[in-house]
């Protein structure tokens, strides 16, 4: 195993570009893909994930080609040629494993359904254990051939492209909204009008955002009417001929997290006062905490302040809540976290992940079925951080190195999912 080990940080200073963000990076490959015309692709995450989606596309046939890496090694400039329609209009019969990449194989498992042909889809042993059913009866209310090949409601699959009809459905959002993102995605190339009706709560709400943004970019007519409609009416993607990927708002997470402890300041760019991401709004949980934000186009700075503790409902920024709890190691008196029920079905169960991890920092951890309350230490313990398989375990106890302690990090290079060379740019703002 290896462990990577982090020295007590005095301080955090200076300024930092953002890696682009996994969410729209997949979104935008997958929506290139299917339109019509040649889309530039600029500011492409380069990771896992994103690794997985692009190899699948081309397994399918989409011409793909990296004109360049950007001045940050994580990112990407590519030229994608769509198929200006479903990604199989061949009765082919291909396998692909995605790993855990979740926002490939979801929005794929929607896609293929489209046109013809039969594929497999699979991904490692963690992948197998993430629920898909909520989308999977989805897509079979539209007329979609799927079948279960272990356990039923999760991967691997078969899927044979019968194409997809119009109507109303109805769909769960009580697990992750990658579900309804997935059908949304597909639902321009379908025979017909489809309405999507939500029949109970829709968690991480401000990715559906997201998807609907990036497709009207992509010509497709997509509207939400109320909280739990939406419309797609059907019509051609068709490219804009270039567009450029936000950086990670999630990732921009651990390093203004960092910069909100007293005498700490950073400005991250790649994300600003216009992002159309939902994590953005990490930046009111720091406020609340004591921190002082102040925004502009493409940047958000944060100098740090006295942290006090705070209850939140942080349902809207699930991968950026992690955060906080880390943070919270270093805040005066509990702080509580609630409406975070999907974590358990992410990369690992995260609450579950997180309360031990925090356990062996010295914190006092209540863990509920939704929630987690966090009591820290009077002075943090050294301790080497298990990451579960999880990026973003890896990434946010990061911070832990905030104390006077050393920390180590169990499988560091579990970042390459999503930020590849995460520790390097850590390290470029670390003052010891």
């Amino acid at each position: 195993m290896n462990t990577l080990l982090l020295q007590p940080i005095k301080k955090i200073s200076g300024k930092m570009y953002l890696p682009g963000s996994k969410s729209i990076s997949n979104r935008v490959l997958l929506l290139a893909a299917l339109a019509q015309g040649t889309t530039h692709i600029h500011n492409l995450l380069d990771s896992e994930d994103t690794r997985h989606m692009i190899e699948a596309l081309r397994a399918l046939g989409v011409g793909i080609e990296v004109l360049d890496f950007s001045p940050f090694r994580s990112n990407l400039e590519v030229k994608v040629t769509g198929k200006a329609g479903p990604l199989s209009t061949t009765e082919q019969d291909l396998q692909l494993n995605l790993g855990l990449a979740g926002t490939a194989i979801r929005p794929l498992t929607a896609a293929l359904c489209l046109g013809s042909g039969s594929f497999t889809l699979s991904g490692n042993s963690r992948m197998h254990e993430r629920p898909i059913a909520h989308l999977v009866e989805g897509l079979e209310q539209l007329g979609a051939d799927i079948t279960y090949l272990e356990n039923a409601g999760f991967p691997p699959l078969q899927i044979n492209g019968t194409g997809l009809g119009g109507g109303n459905i109805k769909m769960s959002g009580a697990v992750s909204s990658q579900f309804l993102t997935s059908l949304l995605m597909a639902a321009p190339l379908a025979a017909g009008e489809i309405c999507v009706k939500v029949v109970d709560t829709m968690v991480s709400r401000p990715y559906l955002d997201i998807t609907m943004n990036l497709m009207r970019r992509f010509s497709a007519n997509v509207s939400n009417p109320d909280e739990s409609t939406f419309n797609v009416l059907p019509s051609a993607y068709v490219s804009p001929g270039k567009i450029l990927v936000e950086g990670d708002a999630s990732n921009a997470s651990y390093f203004l997290a960092a910069a909100a402890l007293p005498g700490n300041q950073i400005r991250v760019h790649g994300i600003g006062e216009n992002s159309i991401q939902g994590d953005i709004a990490f930046v009111e949980a720091l406020k609340h905490m004591g921190a002082s934000v102040t925004m502009g186009y493409d940047w958000v700075e944060v100098c740090g302040g006295t942290l006090e503790g705070v209850d939140l409902d942080l349902n809207h920024i699930p991968d950026a809540a992690m955060t906080l709890v880390t943070l919270a190691l270093f805040a005066k008196g509990p702080t509580r976290i609630r409406n975070i029920a999907n974590w358990r079905v992410k990369e690992t169960d995260r609450l579950d992940a997180m309360a031990r991890e925090m356990r062996k920092l010295g914190a006092i951890i209540e863990e509920g079925e939704d929630s987690i309350t966090i009591q820290p230490p009077a002075r943090l313990v050294g301790a080497a951080i298990d990451t579960y398989g999880d990026h973003r375990m890896a990434m946010c106890f990061s911070l832990a190195a905030l104390g006077d302690q050393n920390i180590g990090i169990n499988n560091p290079e579990v970042v390459a999912k999503t930020f590849p060379n995460y520790f390097e740019v850590f390290e470029s703002v670390c003052m010891r």
